[in-house]
């Protein structure tokens, strides 16, 4: 049984009501806007930026000055260079940083890694979500429980298998692929493209799963396949889940040392900026400058890619966590 709050009356005798209650994300909007929400905000803002911008000034200075004192002594005795910038991507003495050709592999290597990764997620998450199958269920548990599996316990299985092939007892099933050259790119987009399914599959599931049966219903009855339902329907109402994958995707794979090292080798040909830059300080840390440039070099494209897709960023963040 339910009861109504009784009406509160006046000194003059007339009924008040009562006050509405406040729903909770009001209180939490509330809290989030306040002014000790705002300066504690900025105070994390700045500590979070400055440790980057006094990599992006010494990234200008030049190497004396780098060794010598601190970034921030470039307010007193400002000292601008390009050298830093320019013997990282272009030099070809010894031990230089030759930025430029890594920056190609890196590209190389991410841009067909996300589109890959996109596609064969967004059509598994679809066929779980929207085909009925038997077994469907069981098949998104296990995808949800290969989040959990570490990437280092795959690597060596996956090694061998472009190394040996697959073989049971003496007899090889699969034989080893002889991949030379530029020919190993492609075991570097199998290696990642294999360990971003299962979070892939799992966001976009969860994504995809939000859309309004009726809607899927009507397209049925009006004679669409489901080949024609995933193009026309639901890739054009996912585009904010695909666009916040895209970025997560593509931030991994670009700042990946681990699986380009072991599947590229670290051969130049194939090698992407992130194995050049653990190359670039030294044996003995001598050549920090060198860091400096090739850190901003690395990071330009990750951030142009974040600023373009960012509206559509946070929009697949939210999807699924507010209704009407």
């Amino acid at each position: 049984m339910t009861t109504a709050a009784a009406p509160v009356s006046s000194q003059s005798g007339a009924a008040v009501a009562p006050p509405a209650a406040v729903p909770m994300s009001g209180r939490v909007k509330k809290k989030l806007t306040s002014r000790f929400a705002t300066v504690t905000a900025v105070v994390i803002a700045v500590l979070w930026t400055v440790p980057t911008a006094g990599l992006f000034i010494s990234s200008f200075r030049p190497a004396n000055d780098i060794r010598a004192n601190g970034w921030w002594n470039f307010f007193t005795d400002p000292a601008v260079t390009l050298d830093n910038y320019s013997e990282v991507l272009f030099s070809t003495s010894a031990g230089s940083g030759q930025l430029a050709g890594y920056f190609l592999n890196s590209v190389v290597i991410t841009v067909p890694t996300v589109l890959f990764a996109l596609a064969l997620a967004a059509f598994a998450a679809y066929a779980i979500a929207w085909i009925p199958f038997r077994g469907a269920s069981w098949v998104f548990i296990g995808i949800f429980a290969l989040q959990i599996v570490p990437l280092q316990m795959a690597l060596v299985p996956l090694l061998r298998l472009f190394s040996e092939g697959v073989s049971i007892g003496e007899t090889n099933i699969i034989p080893a692929p002889e991949l030379i050259g530029a020919q190993r790119f492609a075991t570097v987009w199998f290696a990642h493209v294999c360990f971003s399914l299962p979070i892939g599959i799992f966001l976009l599931h969860n994504f995809i799963s939000e859309l309004p049966g009726e809607l899927m219903e009507a397209a049925r009855m009006d004679g669409a396949s489901h080949s024609r339902i995933f193009r026309q329907i639901v890739l054009p109402l996912i585009g904010p889940a695909l666009a916040s994958f895209a970025i997560f995707q593509f931030l991994w794979v670009w700042n990946d040392l681990l699986v380009a090292l072991i599947f590229a080798g670290g051969n130049p040909q194939v090698a992407p900026l992130t194995v050049r830059l653990a190359e670039l300080a030294g044996t003995r840390g001598e050549e920090f400058q060198r860091l400096t440039s090739g850190a901003f070099i690395s990071i330009v494209v990750p951030v142009i890619i974040f600023l373009a897709l960012q509206r559509y960023f946070v929009r697949g963040l939210l999807a699924g966590g507010l209704k009407g």
